[in-house]
């Protein structure tokens, strides 16, 4: 397998698992909006928001995580997610001081996933197994990268 292809699964795995991450906390707004508000309140000082608003914010996250998922509108999807994940990341930083207290040290796997968006944004235009990737019908991109192989 040649490196743009080993490239362009490694991206499309990490799409789909950022996409299954933010999904569960999409799907927490629609299934236990009294949980989305305390998260709200706790993390983001906005609180008294109610079950409508928490649907509609749900609902514009869940476009956006398709958009992000199925390779749409890359350049707007892919940084909207990361900045998204990169506030919630960011918002945690009191549990990132105590991380053995409670579930503290779970918070610390936000990271990687940080880690993980920033190199689907960096990288969105080699991201060839999208939507937008299709719709364009171009060759795949090369990685101007020189790989020794074994």
């Amino acid at each position: 397998m040649n490196i743009a292809k080993r490239l362009s699964l490694s991206l499309l795995g990490l799409r789909v698992t950022v996409f299954l991450v933010m999904l569960m906390w999409t799907l927490d707004k629609f299934i236990r909006p009294e949980h989305a508000a305390g998260v709200f309140a706790h993390f983001y000082a906005v609180g008294g928001l109610g079950t409508s608003v928490l649907v509609i914010l749900g609902a514009l996250e869940l476009v956006l995580l398709l958009a992000f998922a199925t390779g749409v509108a890359r350049r707007f999807s892919y940084g909207a997610v990361l900045l998204l994940h990169a506030g919630s990341t960011l918002a945690a930083w009191q549990q990132y001081l105590h991380p053995h207290e409670g579930a503290n040290l779970l918070f610390f796997a936000a990271w990687p996933m940080l880690a993980a968006c920033l190199a689907l944004y960096l990288l969105r235009d080699a991201d060839s197994m999208t939507i937008d990737g299709l719709r364009a019908g171009a060759p795949r991109p090369r990685p101007a990268v020189t790989v020794a192989t074994h």
